[in-house]
């Protein structure tokens, strides 16, 4: 009998990826030891391709992989990740927008920070060539990183395999690219719009993934997936922070951090609900029909979605303290210091070690509440 084919899918969304590895330790915990990794596919976009590259290069022991990963996301500084550009924080708006307009004549990229450090931290802690070891020894069968292209803005997810029926894939804005994957496809995937610049890839400009994924399952079911196991970062599943009564107060103007955030949410808002929906939908209408006349290139699938229980953006509110204090001053300024307001933009940026062990603690208490669907998940 066939291996059922189960995927690790990895949503994006900058220090909210810590998250992830919580959920990671909790599956180590309950999964036999010396475990190698038990998801031949790894999906990953934004900062889940981080994650999901690691696993990968770490193939031959589950746990020490997210041992690692776990090391990496609780010792994290602001420092290791990004710097702050120069030209926002300019002393005038017209010189601000004088740079801006200076760099782009000078070939340079325009984005609110660079992330030349995490580049540095990338090459420091991962070996991609060992992406090519995992696979011709069959620990994995697909490392893939979803990107947008800025060039026709196409969802595109690179992906490297040793299945040779995986075939190039371009459906609407979606395609799919056969690809070794390299520092350059991490730092793209992971590039967030206006904060880290793109980078360059072959003859095309890339961005962060989550922007223009729309479903987190697709490449995944392109990749032969029949179990998917999801964990999502964003708060639009189980943060009952969100459902407070109205604020009957007169609004403030939002400030530019506040909508900001929102964007990011927007950006970054998984499809999950609607994505388990479709498949559920299909496993019933496939369940009607017997077995033995089912299309094999339909076949039935089980999920497991894992994400937040509580609101990240509540969470980030009681670590914004442990920010660099250049960092909060920019946040409080540009905030008009209303600290709430600049929670969900700070969110996807506080990359320190309070707010990390926080974000996998988080993730661990999550995962462990559902030990017995993610147990059912692994019974075969």
């Amino acid at each position: 009998m066939n291996r059922v084919k189960s995927a690790l899918l990895l949503s994006g969304g900058g220090a909210r990826g810590a998250y992830q590895i919580g959920v990671l330790q909790a599956l180590v915990k309950l999964l036999p030891h010396h475990h190698s990794l038990p998801f031949p596919i790894l999906c990953g976009t934004s900062a889940g391709a981080l994650n999901a590259a690691l696993l990968a290069t770490r193939a031959t022991s589950f746990s020490r992989g997210v041992r690692h990963l776990a090391f990496i996301w609780s010792h994290l500084t602001t420092e290791q990740v990004y710097q702050v550009s120069r030209w926002p924080i300019a002393s005038s708006i017209t010189r601000s927008i004088a740079n801006i307009f200076l760099s782009q004549s000078e070939g340079r990229q325009i984005s609110l920070m660079t992330n030349s450090p995490l580049e540095d931290l990338l090459l420091s802690y991962l070996n991609l060539d060992d992406v090519a070891v995992a696979l011709n020894q069959r620990l994995i069968e697909t490392l893939a990183v979803t990107a947008i292209d800025y060039s026709n803005g196409n969802s595109t997810t690179f992906y490297q395999t040793s299945n040779p029926d995986i075939n190039n894939w371009q459906m609407g804005r979606k395609a799919g690219i056969k690809q070794a994957i390299k520092i350059e496809h991490l730092l793209a995937s992971s590039a967030i719009p206006g904060i880290f610049p793109a980078r360059k890839i072959g003859q095309h400009y890339y961005g962060d993934g989550a922007v223009r994924l729309g479903s987190i399952i697709q490449p995944a079911i392109r990749l032969g997936a029949e179990k998917l196991f999801i964990i999502g970062v964003s708060d639009n599943r189980q943060a009952i922070e969100w459902h407070q009564a109205t604020n009957t107060e007169e609004a403030l103007q939002p400030s530019i951090v506040q909508v900001l955030g929102h964007l990011f949410n927007s950006a970054f808002l998984d499809t999950v609900d609607d994505d388990i929906t479709h498949i559920e939908t299909l496993n019933r209408l496939l369940e009607k029909i017997p077995q033995d006349q089912r299309p094999p290139e339909l076949p039935l699938r089980k999920t497991l979605v894992i994400s937040p229980s509580k609101g990240l953006n509540v969470l980030a509110n009681e670590h914004l303290e442990t920010l660099p204090r250049h960092i909060q001053k920019l946040l409080r300024t540009a905030s008009g210091n209303q600290s709430s307001s600049a929670s969900s933009a700070a969110s996807y940026l506080l990359f320190t070690p309070e707010y990390c062990k926080a974000l996998m603690e988080l993730g661990y208490k999550d995962a462990m509440w559902q030990q017995d669907k993610i147990m059912d998940f692994f019974a075969d």
